[in-house]
């Protein structure tokens, strides 16, 4: 294997953006704070998926069965993105990136 002339662009830091979806006619609540380092969001992205996933779980045994195979959907969703996030980690860590 030989070494890249021109090297990968690094990740880039966040930047501020607002969140909190409601619909009372007011700005967003909340803001992602700028200027997180790339591997730490993406740690943060992982957990919160995670949490996700597993609340959902234990909501399914809650719901009509019309309503589990809509719901598990949404799991199937994001068992798809918490796989992705954690592909990208494992790329960045196995980079060798500073923030490993």
């Amino acid at each position: 294997m030989t070494d890249k002339l021109i090297p990968d662009p690094p990740l880039p830091k966040t930047t501020a953006h607002p969140f909190g979806r409601c619909d009372a006619g007011h700005p967003p609540l909340f803001t992602v704070n700028p200027d997180i380092e790339p591997h730490d969001a993406l740690v943060h992205v992982a957990l919160y998926l995670r949490c996700a996933y597993d609340t959902g779980i234990k909501a399914v045994d809650h719901l009509s069965d019309g309503g589990r195979g809509m719901f598990w959907s949404s799991l199937y969703a994001i068992e798809l993105a918490e796989g992705l996030v954690e592909a990208m980690l494992d790329g960045i860590e196995s980079a060798g990136s500073p923030q490993a």
